[in-house]
């Protein structure tokens, strides 16, 4: 039996609680400092709390430590990651080798550390790479969003003792993550800092070797949206562990639906395959909403490369969020229209549509009556037969700012008297075969025969954990207990300190199952043959991103004959590649001769052209189905 996971993103404190009590497995969210969404930190204190919340489900906490440190940031790197490991942090996620050894320092300094996860900024893509960080003792990778259901089934199957998480929802970058140096040469901000500019979502002109126009001012580089909740099924299948949905800067009402969503989602995969799979932390949920993945923010879905290339991926009309399809317009007057379709409207609505030149107009609903709509502003372009999108569903909104979930912990209770007293005994099973988590408390109070029934009494007061994680599955009240009196106080008192301690012994039974996972880890690590691959990018090793000495050491020492400086480091490079992407717009655009599109007209190499006149060439490396874009000289 294998156990699944789903990460949900956390952009801060409520947001990673609101995950758990959603149906999350585990969360990750960023520190104040180095991690790979710069614009949203949370203090150790925040991270303390949720690691206590999800704790208490059996629920993980991970904290992005994934962007490239900088010689100045040394020490405070190494201070955060012993403060991470202190407050009982589950993992991090890091880019940067120099975290291996602040990890091990933390773990002689404080006793315990954080597991090792290898961030989708390590750009994962092979089975080689997947051995090598085995051998430095992570224990988990995240993989390059491009991989095919194939390329995953490789890599379990060569390296099974890895454990696979792999995005499963959320925006696309163009690139492999980890490689992408558009937004640091254009805008002097480095998506290895977590400060990426969206070069990705500009438009661009097309145009060949000849100064030809082949497309103009399209969004050429901007991608749909990831969904693959329907192929949960198939990647539990080819060995993926952890399915993660991205969103660091999404609010709490994305977090909640799309967490919901994926988690009944997984719950009918386990209900269906019992023998096979089980969910990876405690618990169930009960939901006042069903989730609706279109009411959320997204560009529209693709299952990306996952069943192989095809053409849906990108969005080349506008990079922002088109929403759910509502409807078509039906008629048109001066100060509002009507919509043909099913869907009903609410005051503050939010639709868009792609007017003549496919440019995305958007307006607001100031007022409805019935299928009549009448905009704040009359939108130009508006016609009979324009599709409509909903970005902003208002009645959605206000259902997602309210109490949407319980997630609780059926817990069996015990009864009975002891020789001075009352004990009570609560215990839950964990699954998996493994032992039940169990905890007793007692109270000293003498004996005395009741004069009235007391079962409902005792029933009435025991069970009584409406703000604890627990709900009473089962009451066993022992023929003696039955027939003694007892205060409801004395009863009150009895199932608090219960509870008490069976939260300590569920935070206790947590822990001892992080260090019998970093225990595993460890012995790994310490068997394996470090330098058994040598890490290179063909001949642009600045791809490593190393940007302090102690990154640069360890690449020596692991085999790299050339050690250069990240670009964010190296500002002089010029012929650099900026982005490696699968993304193809040869094929796009119906061009690729390899799979049977037409052969194209224009003279290469192609560019890509900002609207300010610069441009980066695109190299077509058909042999690994690649493109590649390169800053001009």
């Amino acid at each position: 039996m294998r156990r699944l996971e789903l990460l949900a993103p956390a952009k801060n404190l409520t947001c990673g609680m609101a995950a758990i009590d959603h149906g999350a497995d585990a969360v990750y969210i960023g520190a104040d400092r180095f991690g790979a969404r710069a614009a949203v930190g949370n203090t150790v204190d925040d991270i303390k709390t949720l690691c206590h919340h999800a704790h208490q489900y059996g629920a993980r906490v991970y904290v992005t430590v994934n962007t490239i440190i900088y010689e100045d940031e040394l020490e405070d790197t190494r201070q955060l990651i012993e403060r991470l490991s202190a407050i009982g942090v589950d993992a991090i996620l890091v880019q940067d080798m120099c975290t291996i050894g602040m990890r091990q320092a933390a773990l002689n300094s404080v006793g315990r550390a954080p597991m090792l996860h290898a961030s989708t900024q390590c750009d994962v893509r092979t089975v080689e790479k997947v051995n090598w960080l085995r051998s430095l003792g992570f224990s988990r990778v995240v993989l390059a969003r491009e991989l095919t259901l194939e390329e995953i089934r490789h890599i379990h199957q060569s390296v099974p003792d890895m454990e696979i998480e792999a995005f499963v929802h959320g925006a696309l970058c163009v690139s492999y993550s980890g490689v992408c140096y558009a937004s640091q040469r254009c805008f002097d901000r480095s998506a290895n800092r977590g400060e990426c500019a969206q070069f990705c979502r500009m438009p661009f002109d097309l145009i060949d070797a000849n100064d030809q126009m082949i497309e103009e001012g399209r969004h050429l580089l901007s991608l749909r949206d990831l969904s693959q909740i329907d192929s949960l099924e198939e990647l539990a299948n080819v060995g993926v562990t952890s399915f993660k949905i991205e969103g660091r800067l999404k609010d709490v009402g994305y977090v909640k639906n799309v967490v919901s969503a994926y988690s009944q989602k997984l719950n009918e995969l386990i209900a269906r395959r019992p023998d096979d799979f089980r969910r990876s932390s405690l618990g169930r949920v009960d939901y006042t909403f069903t989730p609706n993945l279109s009411k959320t923010f997204n560009r529209g879905f693709t299952d990306y490369f996952l069943h192989g290339r095809h053409a849906d991926i990108a969005s080349f009309d506008t990079p922002k969020a088109l929403g759910e399809r509502v409807g078509r317009v039906k008629e048109v007057r001066a100060d509002s229209f009507n919509v043909a379709g099913t869907a009903s409207f609410s005051n503050g609505d939010g639709l868009c549509f792609l007017n003549d030149a496919r440019h995305l107009e958007g307006f607001r609903v100031n007022r409805v009556v019935g299928n009549r709509l009448f905009p704040f502003k009359m939108p130009n372009g508006l016609r009979p037969g324009t599709t409509l999108y909903r970005n902003n569903d208002e009645a959605f909104n206000k259902l997602m700012n309210s109490q949407t979930a319980r997630r609780d912990i059926l817990v069996d209770m015990a009864f009975e008297t002891i020789t001075d007293g009352f004990k009570l005994r609560l215990s839950f099973d964990v699954g998996g075969g493994e032992p039940s988590v169990t905890a007793a408390s007692t109270v000293t109070f003498a004996h005395q025969v009741a004069k009235t029934p007391q079962v409902d009494n005792i029933r009435k007061q025991l069970t009584k954990l409406g703000n604890t994680p627990y709900t009473c599955h089962d009451l066993q009240i022992s023929a003696e207990a039955a027939s003694l009196f007892m205060p409801s106080s004395l009863l009150s008192e009895l199932r608090r300190k219960a509870v008490d301690a069976l939260m300590e012994t569920t935070l206790a039974w947590h822990e001892q199952e992080h260090k019998r996972e970093m225990l595993g880890a460890l012995a790994v690590e310490s068997s394996a043959t470090a330098k058994a691959w040598q890490p290179t990018y063909e001949k642009y090793t600045y791809l490593h991103n190393i940007s302090n000495h102690e990154a640069a050491k360890f690449y020596a020492d692991h085999g790299l004959a050339k050690v250069d400086m990240a670009l964010e480091v190296d500002a002089n490079r010029r012929d650099a590649i900026v982005m490696q992407c699968r993304h193809c717009l040869r094929y796009s655009l119906g061009h690729c001769v390899k799979h049977g599109g037409s052969a194209p007209k224009w003279r290469e190499p192609l560019y890509i052209r900002m609207g300010d006149g610069r441009r980066f060439r695109l190299e077509f490396k058909c042999d690994k189905c690649q493109m590649n874009i390169y800053n001009e000289r």
